[in-house]
């Protein structure tokens, strides 16, 4: 009876254990999917917003931005990856960037590229 009580207790404990990690794992997402629409102030112009949309299939696409156009995303678990053309001075050039998700709630997205940190709120419909 005492091995049975014992085990019961150690099954207990594992299966506290894991409940926790799973909190902890769907705190720090806080379950919320990346994919919509992300803006940020456009810096020095506070009325006005620009970002970029995550669609469905790893389609992406900018905010006001005509210079910076985001065309593909994947996410490879906290790091998000941005592709496009960056259209400028006459030329057109091919771009990734690769940032680490720092957070993600519903309605807010942290990212981190070196020591930028750059904040987004989801746009709302």
């Amino acid at each position: 009876m005492e091995t049975y009580m014992t085990t019961k207790k150690n099954l207990l404990a594992i299966a506290s254990v894991a409940v926790s990690m799973a909190a902890l794992i769907s705190c720090s997402s806080g379950g919320a999917n990346i994919e919509g629409e992300w803006i940020q102030p456009v810096p020095g112009m506070g009325h006005m917003t620009q970002g970029f949309s995550l669609q469905e299939g790893g389609k992406a696409s900018s905010i006001n931005m005509a210079t910076l156009q985001y065309e593909s995303w994947a996410q490879e678990g906290d790091v998000l990856i941005l592709t496009g053309k960056s259209i400028g001075n006459h030329q057109t050039i091919d771009f990734s960037d690769t940032l680490s998700i720092e957070s993600l709630t519903s309605d807010s997205l942290v990212l981190k590229k070196g020591a930028l940190l750059l904040k987004y709120e989801r746009k709302q419909p």
